[in-house]
């Protein structure tokens, strides 16, 4: 069963200084916070409010399954802290997500970092964190629609030279691929959507089936009251509707009953289509 996460005590309240904007759908930008640099989602990105609803409700879910994720927090952004983002994009007052800067680097796509990794086990773990959440933006079930995106995968330092640790970070396409939330979520079609997500092909060798039963042993224990408090958090600015929201929590507690079916009938994630050796 996965340990509980621990409080977070990374509490930012205000921004102090945008540092770079990125031009991203989202806007992505890392200030300085008075409680030093982290990276902000704000209301007037381009893809619009619900993409930050996904990010903290996902952000959360992350951490509840016992995977690694930057401390985040929401703080307001008053009219007079709000900048330009990148396309003729402006941030807009509201609460933004500004999650922790943790020093390290993004993931090159070979197998050899991922030998480097000290928690091996949360491969595993985030392949079946991307499908339990349908998360699209890391590697889509069908690359013919989407291409995977290796920055979403972050190797964090730690104090042992010659090693990281795999981070979860970047969770804004999760549920509905970027798409506004509506009552659709809940349709049976993205309830009993049973393709991999997450699984790059050098993810493949590091998933082991005996954290393939972890991880439904944690979903098995998932109650719809600790999703409904998750749903909860979404500030009411970011636009998401009473209906939107049962059926988020509806698609979040059903699917991951969903998989734990699926993990008892014996199913591993595995590539299609493996590479050839």
């Amino acid at each position: 069963m996965a340990d509980r996460p621990s409080p977070q005590t990374w509490q930012p309240t205000r921004l102090v200084r945008v540092v770079e904007s990125y031009d991203t759908s989202t806007g992505t930008t890392k200030v300085a916070t008075d409680a030093t640099y982290g990276y902000l989602k704000a209301l007037g990105n381009r893809q619009g409010p619900h993409v930050l609803a996904a990010e903290l409700v996902a952000s959360s879910l992350a951490r509840w399954f016992g995977l690694t994720v930057p401390e985040f927090a929401l703080i307001p952004l008053p009219a007079d802290a709000c900048f330009d983002l990148p396309r003729g994009a402006r941030v807009q007052p509201g609460p933004a997500f500004v999650s922790r800067h943790v020093n390290g680097r993004t993931w090159g796509g070979s197998e050899t970092e991922l030998k480097m990794v000290e928690n091996p086990s949360d491969i595993t773990r985030l392949v079946v964190l991307d499908t339990w959440l349908r998360n699209c933006d890391r590697h889509p079930p069908d690359l013919k629609v989407r291409k995977p995106n290796y920055a979403n995968v972050y190797l964090a330092d730690t104090e042992k030279a010659g090693t990281a640790r795999l981070v979860a970070i970047d969770h804004t396409h999760c549920f509905d691929c970027g798409r506004d939330f509506t009552e659709r979520l809940s349709h049976i079609d993205n309830m009993k959507d049973d393709r991999t997500y997450g699984l790059f092909p050098p993810f493949a060798g590091f998933v082991t089936r005996s954290q393939v039963s972890w991880c439904g042993a944690v979903l098995e224990s998932l109650q719809r009251e600790a999703v409904e408090r998750i749903v909860a958090t979404v500030p009411a600015e970011w636009q998401v509707e009473p209906q939107a929201r049962q059926a988020l929590v509806q698609l979040i507690h059903g699917r991951a009953g969903f998989l734990v079916d699926r993990i008892k009938s014996g199913w591993v994630p595995e590539l299609l289509d493996p590479p050839s050796t």
